[in-house]
């Protein structure tokens, strides 16, 4: 069997993810999209040197920040980790938010469309508002799933829907909608109000450990462009860099943009995973 384990970011699911690894002999397998980069430990909440060494973990920080990475990279990677885990008679815990690439992990995703031939030079200087309504033609289902500010799957949906000559939608209706794998979805749940604190709370504890001392110096290396530096908790940085906002306005920006992921992820593992929402550790293990 496999164990997911979401929630929003900084809710102490890799703490708990930990304490389940060592009752139930787990190892742990990121699925976070940003968390597989180098060098953003606080900036994506990732676990740090002394939590991976209470039990094994697997997919963190091992992609150079620069790299372009996707989830059809991440899905040929996580599963060749889940199937040596469970060939040593281990269970994989997936944790994370990023559903996307849970699900091409764990379910019949087929991401064999070949996109390299598409020319995407003509989308390089479009606005998100207009990428997005270029996708809002080639694919409505898929686009309302994205948010414009998403500008990198939005791009790589564009470049499946003219590569494959039909809608990123109508592919994904040919697939099988079960996981491969025996598979539990359990997500940390928090009432909203107190959600919402925790976030802003985080948010101030990330620049408190050193969030600026950890990624300016990576900022000046790789520049703006660099594909992990779409991470929130990045990003909001470049216009305070810029003298164009105050540090307190980025701060506040994360936290906007992190209420609003949150409440994306929510939707999305809602309507796309049979989740079960818990406040503890004994309540999974009551479940498994």
């Amino acid at each position: 069997m496999i164990i997911v384990l979401t929630g929003p970011t900084g809710s102490g699911k890799s703490e708990l993810a930990i304490e389940l690894a060592k009752r139930i002999d787990g190892e742990i397998v990121n699925a976070d999209a940003f968390q597989v980069y180098q060098g953003l430990t606080i900036a994506t909440a990732a676990p740090n040197e002394e939590m991976k060494r209470k039990v094994p973990h697997h997919l963190y920080g091992h992609i150079p920040l620069n790299e372009r990475y996707d989830i059809a990279k991440y899905q040929i990677e996580a599963r060749r980790v889940i199937k040596d885990i469970l060939e040593r008679g281990k269970t994989p815990i997936m944790v994370g938010g990023s559903g996307l690439y849970l699900r091409a992990a764990l379910y019949d995703y087929d991401l064999s469309v070949d996109t390299s031939s598409v020319d995407l030079s003509p989308y390089e200087n479009m606005t998100n508002e207009e990428l997005h309504a270029i996708l809002e033609k080639l694919d409505p289902e898929e686009a309302k799933k994205l948010p414009k500010e998403n500008r990198r799957r939005v791009l790589r949906d564009i470049a499946i829907c003219l590569a494959a000559k039909e809608s990123k939608t109508s592919l994904l209706a040919k697939q099988n909608h079960e996981p491969i794998y025996p598979t539990r979805f359990f997500a940390l749940s928090k009432e909203r109000e107190i959600l919402y604190a925790h976030l802003d709370e985080r948010v101030e504890k990330m620049f408190g450990d050193g969030l600026l001392r950890e990624t300016l110096p990576l900022i000046e290396q790789y520049g703006e462009n660099a594909p992990a530096f779409q991470a929130i908790g990045v990003k909001e940085l470049f216009p305070y860099l810029r003298h164009e906002i105050s540090l307190e306005e980025a701060k506040n920006q994360i936290k906007l943009d992190t209420r609003h992921y949150v409440k994306r992820q929510e939707t999305f593992f809602r309507h796309q995973f049979p989740t079960v929402y818990v406040t503890s550790l004994e309540e999974i293990c009551a479940l498994l």
